[in-house]
């Protein structure tokens, strides 16, 4: 049986959690079929580690950005140093950026002047957006479309909406990426979702060490568990995995220019 080529759009390799054993950690994704990586900075200090990572290993590509949580910290300072970074080799996305009224960690102004902030540099430097959404859809969406994210393109990350909300994403011209929550026994609307979005239009993700698929709760998620969510996905669609796998890793590839 061949392996099939997958890209997990969104990992945060660079954190403690990985700190042990990423060596083992890659070697699995690798042979899983995982041939490409994107990890994910949350702050400044994050974004540097993600961009030292992605210098080092030549399947890891970087994305820089301030997190909703971490919106306050989003001073000018913090922004300068976050395009600084964006300019690196590797860096192919400014994000993860985006609206959390979930846990509200930072207050919704302070997140909003973030975001804009972030969208804003993406435009500067014409790279697409990470965009993290949780409990805010109303308030993301309108916000990406008067920042004009179709000039640079993005992918809502870890998508969690129902079909109304994939196609009002699907019409700002984003890329929906589906994590491990699409093989949960309670999945909500994302079976729905995976059947819907167009073949061009879908990317996987792991949002590892979070997330982690059915048969992995509670442990620790890693890139080789991509393969779990894009099987799921694919019998969902019912389609051949190896297939789905090209597609989404073709298209993952085409959003960040790779």
């Amino acid at each position: 049986m061949t392996t099939p080529n997958l890209f997990d759009t969104h990992a945060h390799l660079h954190f403690p959690e990985f700190a042990g054993d990423l060596d083992a950690v890659l070697q699995r994704a690798r042979s899983a079929g995982v041939t490409g990586i994107l990890t994910i900075g949350t702050d400044v200090a994050t974004s540097r580690a993600a961009v030292a990572l992605a210098a080092r290993e030549p399947d890891v590509w970087a994305a820089v950005g301030i997190h909703p949580h971490d919106a306050a910290s989003a001073d000018e300072a913090a922004l300068v140093d976050i395009e600084r970074l964006a300019s690196a080799a590797r860096v192919v996305a400014i994000g993860e950026t985006g609206l959390d009224f979930f846990r509200n960690l930072a207050d919704r102004d302070t997140q909003e002047r973030a975001f804009r902030s972030q969208l804003a540099l993406a435009r500067r430097v014409g790279k697409p957006v990470v965009v993290h959404c949780r409990d805010a859809h109303e308030e993301t969406l309108a916000l990406l479309a008067s920042e004009g994210v179709h000039e640079t393109g993005g992918v809502m990350h870890c998508f969690s909406g129902d079909v109304g909300i994939a196609r009002r994403c699907l019409d700002l011209g984003l890329v929906l990426s589906l994590a491990g929550p699409v093989t949960y026994p309670k999945p909500g609307a994302l079976p729905e979702v995976a059947r819907m979005v167009p073949a061009d239009k879908l990317v996987v993700e792991t949002d590892c060490p979070f997330l982690p698929p059915q048969g992995f709760r509670g442990k620790r998620n890693e890139p080789a568990h991509v393969a779990i969510t894009a099987g799921r996905v694919a019998e969902l669609r019912g389609e051949p995995l190896a297939d789905l796998a090209e597609r989404m890793s073709a298209n993952a590839r085409a959003l960040f220019r790779l």
